[in-house]
């Protein structure tokens, strides 16, 4: 068998990989559309201010649309009002860090709240905003979480 024949014979094989992976993917994706999300931080920028305020607005819709996998809370928009997020102390190389305000869905409003356990690392030290958005991060993760689940979904 040439060279020639060879290079024919991959192109083919990697042509056929690539759409064995769009068909994958397109058959793997969600069939309803994320339900309409909108997130208030207006208590958290007065109380903490930016950029704690910025990085849950960015990630919050994120995380909820994420969580909630493209099921609609029983077809009604859903409003998350985030009141407070407190970054505990570390001790122990460990740290509680909370989430919490108030989730609308259909005009019925529920309190919602989160923890997360974070454990710190040496780049926290150098880094204390990126470390700060990451513990973040992780808190408005496990809010949405408990959100989604909270609904039922």
């Amino acid at each position: 068998m040439s060279k020639l024949e060879w290079a024919r014979r991959a192109a083919i094989a990697v042509c056929g990989a690539f759409v064995l992976v769009a068909v994958s993917t397109s058959a793997a994706a969600p069939t309803q559309s994320a339900p309409a999300v909108r997130v208030d931080v207006a208590p958290l920028r007065a109380s903490v201010g930016d950029p704690t305020a910025t990085w849950v607005e960015q990630e919050l819709p994120r995380q909820l649309a994420r969580a909630l996998s493209g099921r609609t809370p029983n077809g009604a928009p859903l409003v998350v009002r985030v009141d407070s997020v407190a970054l505990g102390a570390m001790k122990d190389g460990w740290a509680w860090d909370n989430i919490s305000g108030v989730a609308t869905v259909g005009g019925v409003e529920r309190p919602v709240r989160a923890t997360w356990r974070y454990q710190a690392n040496a780049i926290d030290q150098a880094l204390v905003v990126e470390g700060n958005h990451a513990r973040v991060s992780a808190v408005v993760q496990a809010l949405a979480f408990w959100i989604a689940r909270d609904l039922g979904s």
